[in-house]
């Protein structure tokens, strides 16, 4: 089954920075773009940057507790292939990203062993980079 991709819209402070965070650090490609907003190949999948300062002013805090950590709510991100993973969080880690959740291992031993990381954007937005250490299990209870 091929998986339609998905879109995302979200609102950025800066998209200069959005630029720099999404294109050059996380690598995703950029595509069409306009003065306030630009898109960007999510890997396979269409995330829109949207300069709204005030969107972003007004923020979100809240979390979840998930494994003994705290998960931020909202989020968005990737599952991606288990070496796709470690190659990004070494990238990430080597630009001293702050992470929310350093990469670890998470629900060890379980159905549902995952990869994780969580950072944030330079606007607040936080995202989850995962891979499972069983891809086909990613919906298993």
């Amino acid at each position: 089954m091929t998986m339609p991709p998905f879109h995302l819209a979200f609102p950025v402070h800066d998209l200069v920075a959005a630029r720099q965070f999404y294109g050059d650090l996380l690598g995703c490609p950029e595509g069409r773009s306009a003065a306030d907003w630009i898109d960007f190949n999510f890997y396979g999948h269409q995330i829109v940057a949207h300069q709204a300062p005030a969107a972003v002013a007004r923020g979100a805090g809240a979390s979840n507790h998930v494994n003994g950590e705290d998960v931020p709510v909202p989020h968005f991100g990737v599952v991606l292939r288990m070496a796709d993973w470690r190659t990004l969080a070494d990238r990430l880690t080597a630009a001293d990203v702050d992470f929310l959740i350093e990469p670890t291992i998470r629900f060890a031993g379980e159905p549902g062993e995952q990869a994780t990381m969580f950072f944030r954007d330079p606007s607040g937005n936080a995202l989850e980079i995962k891979a499972m250490a069983d891809p086909t299990a990613l919906f298993t209870k």
